[in-house]
């Protein structure tokens, strides 16, 4: 007996969505994956952030739905298909998120699409309080972190990041995940310390 038998589904058109959202592999973000000289993709990012959050929702034992927190993190970047991605330390963040929200509604609307709730679902993810969407903004935060500690601060040299930056990005952590601050906070002292980011005149 077959799993699908659903003649009512244009195969053609859900063909044409999956490789709409294939197309999130095109877009590079600014971090450099660690042990290569290239650039990580928001694919690539989507997937880490959904295992991370996943790891750490179950290591910390965290009251969440972890439906839930794999949607939020899945559709997390799936609006830089249209917009591209937006560096953290960049001024046009409010503007990206007009565009990322419009590239959701551009794809929610495509005949291929079985999610239905698409844009409640990344609306969550962005402007959301739920546990599940602040455990996926500090998750979201520290994997580029890590990956710049990883890569002798090679995105943050790129850039001529400050180290007042970087603290200032990931305050909020502090009232989150209290420990992992903390960590945090020594790894933006040891990169100061070791020219990675620029420390404030």
């Amino acid at each position: 007996m077959p799993l699908i038998n659903n003649d009512k589904i244009d195969i053609e058109e859900v063909s044409k969505y999956l490789l709409e959202l294939d197309a999130l592999k095109r877009v590079n973000r600014r971090s450099y994956v660690p042990q290569t000289d290239r650039l990580e993709n928001s694919a690539e990012h989507s997937w880490h952030l959904a295992m991370a959050c996943w790891s750490i929702a179950e290591l910390c034992n965290l009251d969440v739905n972890l439906e839930k927190l794999l949607k939020l993190a899945l559709v997390h970047d799936l609006g830089e298909i249209d917009a591209g991605d937006t560096f953290l330390y960049a001024d046009t963040r409010s503007q990206a998120h007009v565009q990322e929200r419009q590239g959701i509604e551009r794809l929610m609307a495509q005949p291929g699409n079985g999610i239905h709730d698409l844009v409640d679902i990344w609306d969550e993810q962005e402007t959301g309080s739920s546990n599940e969407a602040q455990l996926l903004k500090v998750i979201d935060r520290l994997l580029p972190f890590l990956l710049n500690i990883n890569t002798e601060g090679k995105t943050w040299r790129d850039h001529e990041v400050k180290r007042s930056q970087v603290a200032g990005m990931h305050a909020f952590i502090a009232d989150i995940f209290p420990s992992l601050h903390k960590w945090i906070s020594k790894q933006i002292e040891y990169a100061t310390q070791k020219g990675w980011l620029i420390e404030d005149s």
